[in-house]
Parts: structure tokens; C-alpha cells; sequence
């Protein structure tokens, strides 16, 4: 627990009335320095503990009383009354511990579980890909012990700074290595095609990370390439070029 969660425990002590001592100095200086989070937390709690006592049935004596017993019991009723309004008072507090405890089960404590959900949620996506480009680079490395595997370079035609590798292998295939490349439109994707044959082979359709990277693996099957393109096609790809060229070998 951080140190603040320790003063918004106090508020909700505070609140019904149980705070005492030490506990108490520290908190009502913590709250002199204008704290608005226990400021609202006490607000909250006191209106909690109202309406818990608002909902109380009210307790109506009879009508009809002979005087005579009015007299004699008249102490007893005044000792049982002050012991009911002790008891109300106690359960009254309790069920707005019990309120404040749902407020904040629900809010503060959710919430903060749920940025926590989503920051392991977003290391285990960064652990994701970094596990997939050590892969990556394991299969690379493994192919240029080939001899027969090649390297070939795509470079954008208009001069930007966008490029790419493949590391291919006719038989093996190959993987695709991109740098640089600005993030595909809304509704876009990139698509690699193998060139060489009676027209350009559909090789794999691509998205790049915040960086403008990927690494991705290239099948292969057909005629041999003697290089390769990207074009930006629609998001699902597309069996023949349409779009714009922009990475090519030469």
C-alpha cells in the first residue's frame, strides 16, 4: 500500500468517528495541508452515513400509557431509549463503512486494478514482440550459413529513407526485414510481391510497428524470384499489384 492509500484508510475511519490518538493528530494535519482526495473521501462518508440514518424507522411509543406506569418506568425508558440510539448510532456507522467500502471497491480500488490489468497488458505485448523478433533473427542467421541464400536490397524509388532486406533462399524461403517505413493509412496495408515470373506473385501482406519496422517470413513456392517489390494495397491484400510501388530491388 502507498502512503497516500494509507491517509484515504484514515479519511474512511475518520468519517464514522473511530479515528483516535496519533492517528488522528497525523490525519487532521494531513488534511490541513489541503488534500482534496480525503477531503472528498470524508464528504462521500458523511453523506453515506446520512442517508443510512435517514432510512432508519422511526420508533413511535404507544399512544395509551397509564400514568402510574409512566412514572414508575419512566427511567427505564429514558436508559433503553439512550441504549436504542447507541445502538442505531453503531449500526448506522457500520453500514456507512460498509457503503464507503462498495464506493471504493468500485472506484478507487477498480481503477487503480485496472490501469495495473492494462500496464501488464502492455508488457506482455512489448515481451510478445520481442520474443518474435529474437526469432526472427535466429531464423535469419541460420539461413545465411547457406551459401545459396541471398540478400537483396529494396530501396524506396522516390529517395525517402524507407528500405528493407529479404533473406532468400529458393527452397527455404525467406524473411522480409523493413525500416523505416511511414505506417500504412487507415484501411491500407503493405504488400510484398516476388517479381520474376509471367507477373508479380503475391508474397505476404504487412503492417509496421510505431518505429516504421517488421520482420516477417516470405514462403516460398513458384519460379525463383529474381527480386521483389511493396506496393500499399487495401488492408485484406490484393491477388495483383494496384497501388503505389514503394520499396523495390533493383
Amino acid at each position: 500500500m502507498n502512503d497516500h492509500e494509507t491517509w484515504e484508510t484514515l479519511a474512511a475511519v475518520h468519517a464514522v468517528g473511530a479515528l483516535d490518538g496519533d492517528d488522528l493528530a497525523q490525519f487532521e494535519a494531513h488534511l490541513a495541508e489541503g488534500c482534496e482526495r480525503c477531503e472528498a473521501i470524508l464528504h462521500e462518508s458523511h453523506q453515506a452515513l446520512t442517508r443510512v440514518t435517514l432510512a432508519g424507522i422511526p420508533q413511535v411509543p404507544p399512544a395509551e400509557v397509564k400514568a402510574a406506569l409512566q412514572t414508575r418506568v419512566g427511567a427505564a425508558r429514558q436508559r433503553s431509549r439512550a441504549a436504542r440510539r447507541g445502538w442505531l448510532t453503531w449500526a448506522a456507522a457500520t453500514a456507512a463503512v460498509v457503503a464507503l467500502a462498495v464506493m471504493l471497491a468500485s472506484g478507487v480500488v477498480a481503477s487503480r486494478y485496472e490501469a495495473k490489468l492494462g500496464q501488464m497488458a502492455r508488457e506482455a505485448a512489448t515481451e510478445r514482440e520481442r520474443e518474435a523478433a529474437l526469432r526472427a533473427q535466429v531464423a535469419v542467421l541460420e539461413l545465411l550459413r547457406d551459401p545459396a541464400t541471398r540478400v537483396i536490397e529494396l530501396r524506396s524509388p522516390s529517395g525517402a529513407e524507407a528500405s528493407a532486406r529479404v533473406i532468400w533462399h529458393d527452397k527455404a524461403g525467406g524473411h522480409l526485414l523493413v525500416t523505416n517505413l511511414p505506417a500504412a493509412p487507415a484501411g491500407k496495408a503493405y504488400e510484398l510481391w516476388a517479381l520474376g515470373g509471367a507477373a508479380p506473385r503475391p508474397a505476404g501482406v504487412f503492417q509496421v510497428d510505431r518505429d516504421g519496422r517488421t520482420a516477417q517470413t516470405v514462403a516460398a513456392g513458384g519460379e525463383p524470384p529474381r527480386g521483389f517489390a511493396v506496393t500499399l494495397e487495401p488492408a485484406a491484400g490484393v491477388p495483383a499489384p494496384t497501388g503505389p510501388i514503394v520499396l523495390a530491388s533493383k
